[in-house]
């Protein structure tokens, strides 16, 4: 609605993960390089954490891309944890191209060890990432451990990447996953966005999206704006949507105090 009056490409606050939109504050940029890190040097067990709404999707987008660019990745990405042992088994081995072969779990453990093994004799490293890991059962959380035990000699099959909410580190601190949470070699927690690192990540998001200036916020507006949203993205972007549209309604190229509250009055409507 207000994209043309200001002379936007595209909606600057949508809350797809885009990783044309990714801003990499510092703890983005470290999460980023942990990632790698971990990847890259082969340490197995990757944890990455992060409130709510804090970017990991995004992160995590960006990072696939960057392995794309690598060119020697084949990856699997797992948006829906919410299975049993057989069923993430399959759909592992449908990520990586791979047509499952049986229902049993032990039968689809077996392919999926062929299938790493023909994939590592063919140069490529293979990596899967959980997201909202924190979501899976102890029994799936159980075998994902067991995927790390397939390895050759030399160096394991598979590198593997939990990412979930707060709420992982809590599970991952239960006696029965001890041995799992021993094999997490590199972690990582995202924090929320500052005041600083909001205001650099609005303007951002607005040059991103083809804006020259209009429309622009407030000092006042942009501290409403970190302190309902406690610095999270996913809440900062659904405020400046509301609040640019305030913005367009009153005709106006500034987003102000005003404007915001009423964002703000909207996105509580929605939840109370």
């Amino acid at each position: 609605m207000y994209q043309s009056y200001y002379g936007l490409s595209e909606l600057p606050f949508h809350i797809t993960p885009d990783p044309k939109f990714l801003y990499l504050s510092p703890t983005h940029q470290e999460a980023l390089q942990h990632l790698k890190y971990g990847v890259f040097e082969k340490k197995g067990f990757i944890v990455i954490v992060g409130e709510v709404g804090c970017g990991k999707t995004t992160l995590c987008r960006q990072f696939l891309n960057d392995l794309e660019q690598d060119g020697r990745f084949d990856t699997a990405l797992i948006l829906n944890p919410s299975v049993n042992e057989a069923q993430m088994l399959r759909a592992i081995l449908t990520e990586l191209g791979e047509q499952p072969q049986h229902d049993a779990q032990p039968d689809l453990l077996g392919q999926l060890n062929r299938v790493l093994l023909q994939r590592i004799a063919a140069g490529r490293d293979i990596l899967l990432i959980i997201d909202e890991a924190q979501n899976l059962s102890y029994a799936v959380l159980e075998q994902v451990r067991l995927l790390s035990n397939l390895e050759t000699d030399k160096h394991k099959l598979l590198q593997i990447v939990l990412m979930g909410q707060p709420e992982l580190k809590d599970l991952l601190r239960q006696p029965e996953l001890r041995q799992l949470r021993q094999r997490v070699l590199v972690h990582y927690e995202l924090n929320p966005l500052t005041p600083t690192e909001l205001t650099q990540y609005v303007q951002h998001r607005l040059t991103r999206a083809g804006g020259t200036g209009r429309p622009y916020f407030s000092r006042w507006a942009l501290r409403a704006i970190h302190r309902y949203s406690q610095g999270v993205p996913r809440v900062v972007n659904n405020l400046c949507d509301k609040a640019i549209l305030a913005a367009f309604i009153r005709e106006s190229d500034e987003v102000n105090w005003w404007d915001v509250r009423r964002a703000i009055r909207d996105l509580k409507r929605l939840t109370d």
